[in-house]
């Protein structure tokens, strides 16, 4: 409380300053602004403003509020052309600049309550001063803290450079299984057929065309092989089931190939509320299946469960999944970890991501996506 106190005392020498500083510089960059020197001054007092809202930041969080910290300045253009535009244009600037005209009046209220009531009126001390600082409180908030919509900008920022990360990740290892799969057995196989087309060009006897049979028969196994690979990492890049006939039978086909001792029961229902069949847009779909991939390739290998289940539905705007086992839990998304990285591309997309996997087990991870139908996007 008394923390509190000094800071509603102080509301009036830093309004006073807050106030003379904003008016002083920003009344003569406005009277100045046909001249060159006007715009420039303007600025500088935006920037100042900028950085006595820090200040009253930090006083407030020493008094116990909890205000978070603005973005930096962003400036585009290099040079003092680029930076007086980032600060004429600051909305940050022009709100802190507001906030010290108002704190003048304030503080001179806020004072006098404060030391009335401390000298005389001691006893309502502490509901006055909650509820000053209350007022304080919402007016440094609506004036200094960042707005939602900026918040949202970096979480979208934020988000963005996940999926980049993501789809590099991805990338390289679609390179990585190509080098050291598929392109190494077709080196093979090319040389292969290299070698029995020698011996069948140079000497064709009955030895070496046995020989150069042998070795055509050994390419022939290393095409099927490779085939095989590339089948799979085109199953991993996206499969075709899930392209032809959707989530049904593409989580089916996944949960077929769990190891778990028990197997996997999967029930999915993607109805509307009307009752008629709709997909969801092919890039939430394609992040349904991959993490539900990926969640029941940890139950196979981490989990040590008998049973396993996975259940997906639609609910209004939302593609709602859930995929449980009953193994020794004690799973979480810690940093870097495999269920991190699905945590960060769920919340790329605006989805939601929970884990509850106490020690013992059982595991439930919780996955809320946004639904948007083939049909909607397509118009």
């Amino acid at each position: 409380m008394w923390r509190q106190v000094l800071q509603l005392v102080l509301n009036l020498p830093l309004g006073i300053v807050g106030f003379t500083f904003t008016v002083a510089l920003i009344s003569v960059g406005v009277a100045l602004s046909v001249t060159v020197i006007g715009l420039p001054l303007l600025a500088l007092g935006l920037a100042g403003c900028r950085r006595l809202g820090a200040l009253a930041r930090a006083r407030a969080r020493s008094a116990g509020s909890v205000v978070d910290e603005p973005d930096p300045l962003r400036v585009r253009r290099p040079g003092v052309a680029g930076w007086a535009t980032a600060s004429l244009t600051d909305g940050l600037g022009w709100r802190s600049a507001l906030y010290h005209v108002l704190l003048l009046p304030w503080g001179i209220l806020s004072f006098t309550v404060t030391v009335v009531f401390l000298l005389v009126g001691w006893p309502l001390l502490p509901w006055v001063v909650g509820f000053q600082t209350a007022i304080d409180r919402i007016l440094l908030e609506s004036l200094l803290a960042p707005t939602a919509l900026s918040e949202r900008v970096r979480e979208l920022e934020d988000d963005r450079g996940a999926v980049v990360d993501t789809a590099a990740a991805d990338l390289r290892r679609i390179e990585r299984d190509l080098h050291d799969g598929a392109q190494a057995r077709l080196v093979a196989l090319a040389m292969d057929l290299g070698l029995a087309k020698e011996k069948l060009t140079d000497e064709p006897t009955a030895d070496t065309v046995e020989a150069a049979a042998k070795m055509v028969g050994a390419a022939h196994g290393e095409v099927k092989l490779a085939l095989q690979e590339l089948r799979d990492l085109a199953r991993g890049i996206h499969p075709a089931v899930l392209t032809d006939r959707g989530l049904d039978a593409a989580l089916s086909a996944v949960a077929a190939r769990c190891t778990v001792p028990g197997g996997v029961k999967v029930h999915v229902d993607l109805r509307a509320p009307d009752g008629s069949a709709e997909r969801p847009d092919s890039a939430v779909e394609g992040i349904a299946y991959f993490t539900v991939s990926e969640l029941l390739t940890n139950v196979s290998k981490h989990a040590g469960a008998r049973t396993a289940t996975v259940d997906l539905w639609r609910a209004a705007d939302r593609l709602m999944l859930l995929v449980q086992d009953d193994g020794k839990g004690g799973a979480a998304p810690y940093p870097g970890s495999g269920l991190a990285g699905l945590a960060e591309r769920i919340r790329a997309v605006d989805g939601v991501f929970l884990v509850e996997s106490p020690s013992g087990g059982p595991t439930t991870v919780t996955i809320e996506l946004p639904w948007r139908t083939r049909t909607a996007r397509r118009a």
